[in-house]
């Protein structure tokens, strides 16, 4: 019978009654923060006094600040089938879970055994093979998986090194002992996450974390930077390490990304990656550079679709071959993934003698492989008592609690271990220990729910392991629940692991904060010594290929956003006006935007009222399924930015995620519809700012500048194009909503300081290359920005934008005079160049996408 320890708490409501009060313990669980007696553990004292000198409003605020910040980051975890799609937020509760000082030595070191016994297992299983020939592993157990890749026997990573990265999963049970409950080997994810829960935790909590000398987790950083850079066969190169992700659908993309620009590496895709004579090359925009070492986040067998699976597009065809020749470091190395078998568990001990000659300090949960006779009698034989679980990864089946069936489900699952017995292994039921969270439910009270500790290490390169001073907790998100899982609603935990206290730590806590916050800047802390002074000074950026064109694209989506955004705005405000000439303005007006499609179909503009305006206003703002609206570029914007976001700085990538929910509320008048304009148009000024001012000159900011320029030449061509086919007197009356949707309307003032005139508003937005808006000076940006590439990367200029330019010149302005007789040719003439100008919009898209996005040759460059 379970029973609430209730009565134990009480003697903690006189110290702590208002937080405590309503926190119970299981008495069958280990409770992280109460004692068996209902006292508080003492490493939790010290956070317990502080948060009981928090106001409930003062919990409540720094509660959202955490919120606040997880979306400010973009902080994701993408559960498949949720309505929230790609852009679940990662959730982080505000109490941390605490390890003593003393408690984490020892669990530690332990964990730096595991990781040394398991790198050995792997050098066995893909070498000599001795512990099958001595009969400790069973042959069927590794080689009947998929796990086990057999083009990768043989194959001697550099420096001996199989498992550089190693994570985890730790469940402590009711008698307080920590047991093993996963070992991650593959590509092992949530470091990143442990680090932006921390750089949270700074600022919801920073006095706690600084008055009880918590750890920092930057050396692990240092750690992981220095393994990877290291261990690379460089041959005498710089290397270039690149972190390979399976793409932005990847429920942990999010972290991909963080890390790519904590560590400095290069975010890459499979499609970014080539094979050439047995190495590894980057598809960059200047052609194609070695790649040293990969950091995976793809699993094993998608790696390489030549040797591994051959369905897999998101791999590089080749790259077993690559690392058999010992030409680029792979972490971790192929076919590593055969250790997450839980199956392994119980053949461990002896192993670790063996390979060791030591006890194994952390045990796993006592576990049976039913594919041994005498496991799967005693499994079948106490099912009741017994968690039944996949014995390999590649399986797909939830944990069966044997106390939880019923008849028919019993005799079921009793019938497929008959049937299959090597596809299961049983493993003894540990009640998870379990831990206060604060309530999300809006009161201010804990809660207690069961979580679970994720570890990770480093190898150094030298046979032994760094152990993260923290990690990742997860938390089930109901109560005395034994599966813990992040696809399933799970929360997190920052992990706080005390240091001792001496004479020479610093009291206040300064260096450890300062030195986690500061991985938030950027890749230059992670910075590796360097031998040779030609090593210290860069001068290019590795852009690869697929980079280039994300930047290229969210130039062009920000530029098109804020063009609509003006446009609407513009053309909003004639709607709310009521005199009579205002309203002929309004009809030229909508008449323009029905050809440029951003309003209703034009079979239905014959007379369109003001509020079925309004109405088509309102879908150009917030429709997500219309093809033009804010909504759409938006997403697309923000789609684009988030596959480069290890190229922008915090602050700009901050800016770029706060635009989508921007046009997500209800949109249900004019005056809302015109604040959320001009929100949208302060936001794309913002990321115009910080283009300007804020991103590096390398080739990847000139081809998000050539985007923006090219949106714009054909926003204002087309946009000019069918200005210009009303009649004149209805140009003359609309030229002022011209010049604002132009973004012009203030540079007119300022110059003429009189009504807008057709020949004034013609040269300013057509030929004045003094002017950002103008026709005339996107042709010059491009021709600067196109021609200064194919100098850089020997590629002969296009002369698309000179040819236009040479074009415009030679317009003589009085042509265009309304009583000129010359005006209807000169009207004709323009009104093709613009359209030659749209028709060259999308021909130096191609032009570019063919040379430089995806290309099937390049030049091989050598490291620099």
């Amino acid at each position: 019978m379970l029973h609430r320890m209730t009565a134990a708490v009480a003697p903690l409501n006189s110290m702590y009654q208002r937080l405590l009060q309503s926190y119970t313990a299981d008495a069958d669980r280990y409770d992280e923060m109460l004692a068996a007696d209902g006292g508080l553990r003492p490493h939790w004292r010290t956070l317990i006094d502080q948060l009981e000198n928090l106001s409930p409003e003062m919990m409540r605020r720094r509660a959202d600040e955490v919120r606040d910040a997880i979306a400010s980051d973009g902080m994701t975890y993408n559960v498949y089938a949720d309505p929230q799609g790609v852009n679940r937020p990662w959730e982080l509760d505000l109490l941390p879970q605490i390890v003593a000082a003393d408690e984490w030595q020892k669990l530690s070191g332990a964990v730096t055994q595991r990781a040394r016994l398991l790198n050995a297992v792997l050098a066995d299983l893909y070498g000599e093979q001795q512990l099958l020939s001595e009969g400790l592993l069973p042959p069927a157990l590794v080689f009947g998986q998929h796990g086990y890749l057999w083009p990768c026997r043989d194959v001697r990573p550099p420096g001996g090194v199989h498992l550089h990265l190693y994570a985890i999963d730790l469940a402590r049970s009711a008698d307080g002992n920590w047991w093993v409950i996963a070992d991650r080997t593959q590509g092992p994810s949530g470091s990143g996450y442990a680090l932006q829960n921390r750089q949270i935790m700074l600022r919801a909590l920073p006095e706690a974390l600084r008055d009880m000398h918590v750890q920092p987790l930057l050396n692990y950083f240092h750690a992981l930077h220095e393994c990877l850079t290291r261990l690379a066969p460089t041959g005498g190169e710089p290397p270039l390490v690149v972190l390979l992700t399976p793409g932005p659908y990847n429920e942990t993309y999010s972290e991909h990304a963080f890390l790519a620009h904590t560590l400095g590496f290069p975010l890459v895709e499979g499609v970014d990656l080539t094979v050439r004579g047995d190495m590894v090359y980057l598809k960059t925009l200047t052609g194609l550079r070695r790649v040293h070492a990969i950091m995976r986040r793809l699993d094993d067998d998608y790696c390489d679709p030549l040797e591994l699976r051959s369905e897999s597009a998101l791999g590089i065809p080749g790259l077993t071959q690559a690392a058999r020749s010992g030409n680029v470091l792979i972490a971790n190395a192929l076919g590593s993934g055969v250790l997450e078998s839980t199956a392994l568990h119980g053949f461990l001990p002896a192993i670790c003698q063996r390979l060791l000659g030591e006890e194994l300090a952390l045990p796993a949960v006592a576990s049976w492989w039913c594919g041994e006779k005498p496991a799967l009698e005693y499994t079948l034989a106490h099912l009741e008592e017994l968690v039944i679980m996949p014995a390999f990864p590649s399986m797909r089946m939830q944990p069966v609690f044997g106390h939880t069936l019923n008849a028919q489900a019993r005799r079921h699952l009793v019938e497929s271990l008959q049937l299959q017995p090597h596809a299961y292994v049983a493993q003894e039921w540990v009640r998870l220990s379990q831990a206060p969270v604060l309530s999300r439910s809006g009161e201010y009270r804990l809660m207690n729910r069961t979580i679970s500790l994720r570890v990770f290490a480093v190898a150094d390169g030298e046979g032994g392991y760094h152990v993260m001073p923290g990690g990742l907790t997860r938390v089930a998100p109901r109560q005395r629940r034994d599966v813990v899982s992040m696809q399933q609603g799970g929360t997190s935990k920052d992990v706080w692991v005390l240091g001792e206290r001496n004479e020479d730590s610093d009291p206040s806590g300064t260096v450890a904060a300062t030195a986690e916050t500061s991985v938030a800047v950027g890749p230059g802390a992670m910075t590796d010594p360097v031998s040779r002074t030609s090593d210290l000074i860069r001068t290019t950026v590795d852009v690869s290929s697929h980079a280039g064109e994300n930047l290229f694209w969210m130039g062009r989506y920000a530029e098109r956003t804020d063009n609509l955004a003006r446009l609407l705005r513009t053309t909003l405000q004639c709607t709310t006006e009521t005199q009579s000439e205002n309203r002929a303005i309004l009809r030229s007006v909508s008449e323009v935007c029905f050809r440029l499609g951003i309003l209703m179909p034009k079979s239905e503009q014959a007379h369109p009222t003001i509020t079925a305006l309004q109405q088509s206003l309102q879908a150009a703002i917030s429709d997500p399924s219309a093809n033009v609206s804010i909504a759409t570029h938006l997403r697309h914007l923000h789609h684009s930015g988030y596959q480069v976001r290890e190229h922008l700085s915090l602050d700009n990538w901050h800016a770029l995620n706060r635009m989508p929910p921007m046009v997500q509320d209800k949109i249900n008048s004019p005056t809302v519809m015109l604040h959320v304009l001009n929100n949208v148009i302060q936001a794309c000024s913002g990321l115009a700012g910080h283009a300007l001012d804020d991103m590096t000159r390398d080739e990847g900011w000139q081809f998000l500048m050539i985007g923006r320029h090219i949106e714009r030449m054909v926003h204002l061509a087309t946009l000019f194009d069918q200005f210009m086919q009303l009649e004149p007197a209805r140009q003359n009356a609309a030229l002022t909503w011209l010049l604002e949707s132009s973004s012009s309307i203030v540079t007119y003032r300022v110059r003429y300081r009189r009504t807008p005139e057709w020949l004034q508003v013609l040269h300013l937005l057509v030929f004045d290359v003094s002017n950002p808006h103008s026709i005339a000076y996107q042709f010059r940006m491009l021709q600067h920005y196109l021609s200064d590439i194919a100098q850089q990367l020997g590629i002969l200029s296009m002369n698309i934008p000179a040819h236009l330019s040479e074009q415009l010149n030679s317009f003589a302005l009085p042509d265009f005079s309304r009583d000129s007789a010359a005006s209807t040719a000169a009207n004709a003439r323009l009104m093709q160049l613009m359209r030659e100008a749209t028709a060259a919009g999308f021909s130096l898209t191609d032009d570019l996408a063919r040379h430089f996005f995806t290309p099937l040759t390049a030049p091989v460059i050598q490291g620099v």
